[in-house]
């Protein structure tokens, strides 16, 4: 049984971090890139970034980049999304995902390029 189980969301203030986890089962990550994406209320899912299941690269959307981090660790089975300098704007709620998106579709962190999708874990930035 395919199953992707986020953690490590939670309240956080302004500039302050967060470090979600995707712990996966059920399929060989090796071969499947790993995405993160994220919906806020009222507005529709977005892709926050994505890591290549062959050579480790890794695609950012640019309000993230320099202040998130994804990494993967296949024996753990585990992917990772390292947060800093958090914004209000970063609340929503974050799930990752996993698919065999082509290369050219890598960098544009598509929804639909991604077949299997965790419950999601909710991220607020407030004071």
């Amino acid at each position: 049984q395919v199953q992707l189980v986020e953690s490590g969301g939670g309240l956080v203030q302004p500039g302050g971090s967060l470090r979600l986890s995707c712990a996966v089962s059920g399929f060989n990550l090796d071969y499947y890139a790993i995405g993160w994406f994220r919906q806020a209320p009222g507005k529709a899912r977005e892709g926050v970034s994505c890591i290549s299941s062959s050579d480790g690269s890794t695609y950012y959307r640019r309000s993230v980049q320099g202040r998130f981090t994804i990494s993967r660790d296949n024996a753990k089975k585990m992917a990772y999304l390292q947060m800093n300098s958090l914004k209000p704007e970063d609340t929503a709620v974050y799930y990752c995902a996993a698919g065999q998106p082509d290369v050219i579709s890598l960098a544009t962190i598509v929804p639909s390029d991604y077949g299997y999708w965790g419950q999601g874990t909710q991220v607020t930035v407030s004071s």
